[in-house]
């Protein structure tokens, strides 16, 4: 409620500037001068109908203050917004912004564009602060969540503690190390300063690895996750920041089927275009063409059907988007009679945007 009357206290200001001028000084002096002469002709209007001076002289000074308070609230009047909207900007509220005639020019009217823009940016450095905390706890999971199941069906005796089973549990460890460096560094990337680690590798192998702590992360839904990748595709591409890519795309279509249904992996290389198209199908499901777009926002949360899984953040197909147009690729969702088909397109080799 507080910030509700703040923000209706910062547009009760019906600003009419003096828009003559330029110039501050050039407003103040006009202001004064005319203040003067007003005050001056009604004294001399008054003395020579015989009014005493004693009565003149003090009523011309209110009527001459009374004149230069009202035109000064037009010049001050954003002044007053930009204390009221500092003091919303520092209870946490960066909406806000201070209320000016985008034809005044002088040193006022500057200030306040100044003003604004400063608090544009404050809420875009907020946001994505908060967008931060989100990535984080999004991305972490999947992980986690391997790692979690790997270890307590060591601790229940399903699986033994064989080599294999520790060199698993490490490689998700460094790679929840190296998904951690890289959300950590999001906020410089996503300012445009985002550095790529571009290496050659095997199409086929990369998404097997992609795959293997999904699976495991399935659990009982049963989901039947079909690969079909020819082994002699490769491609140029920094591999950490593509997991991200496809680890979200598939996550997502395993969230949306119904257990023990089948989830298609199948790529191909488009020899004319020079890319790498795969297509991520889950069987049944459908997204309507409106929502198509509206998907890969953030924190847009696609709709559960029987038997598939709720919840989210609505985090993991933003972050696809925007890991595929890093490398100067696509995601979208195209036709399919079969069910939900997210259509990723790749350059097979690496352009670089210097």
């Amino acid at each position: 409620m507080a910030k509700q009357s703040k923000k209706s206290r910062l547009g009760v200001f019906g600003i009419k500037p003096v828009d003559l001028f330029s110039s501050l000084k050039l407003e103040l002096s006009a202001l004064i001068v005319c203040a003067t002469a007003i005050a001056f002709a009604m004294c001399w209007f008054l003395l020579k109908f015989g009014w005493s001076g004693w009565i003149a002289m003090p009523l011309t000074l209110v009527v001459a203050l009374g004149i230069t308070y009202v035109f000064s609230r037009g010049i001050t009047a954003p002044l007053r917004q930009m204390r009221d909207v500092a003091e919303a900007m520092a209870d946490g509220d960066y909406t806000v912004r201070v209320t000016i005639d985008p034809t005044r020019h002088d040193e006022v009217g500057q200030l306040a564009r100044s003003f604004n823009e400063m608090a544009e940016e404050l809420e875009h450095a907020d946001k994505m602060r908060l967008d931060m905390i989100a990535n984080v706890s999004h991305e972490l999971r999947t992980p986690v969540s391997a790692l979690q199941a790997m270890v307590e069906n060591m601790a229940d005796g399903v699986t033994d503690p064989t080599p294999a089973n520790l060199e698993s549990i490490l490689t998700q460890t460094q790679r929840l190390s190296d998904l951690i460096a890289f959300l950590l560094d999001l906020s410089r990337m996503e300012a445009g300063a985002a550095s790529l680690n571009i290496e050659h590798f095997n199409v086929a192998d990369f998404l097997d690895e992609t795959v293997e702590p999904l699976e495991i992360t399935d659990g009982g839904h049963a989901h039947d996750i079909q690969m079909h990748v020819p082994q002699d595709i490769t491609m140029e591409g920094d591999q950490d920041r593509l997991r991200q890519l496809f680890t979200n795309i598939i996550a997502n279509a395993l969230k949306h089927s119904p257990d023990g249904t089948t989830v298609l992996i199948d790529a191909h290389e488009d020899t004319n275009n020079g890319t790498i198209v795969t297509n991520v199908v889950n069987f049944g499901s459908q997204i309507a063409a409106a929502d198509r777009s509206a998907i890969f926002r953030r924190f847009v949360k696609g709709k559960s059907g029987p038997g598939t899984e709720s919840g989210g953040t609505g985090l993991g197909l933003s972050i696809a988007r925007w890991a595929a147009q890093l490398h100067g690729g696509t995601v979208k969702v195209v036709d399919d009679d079969r069910g939900a088909d997210f259509e990723i397109t790749l350059p097979k080799y690496h352009i670089s945007q210097d």
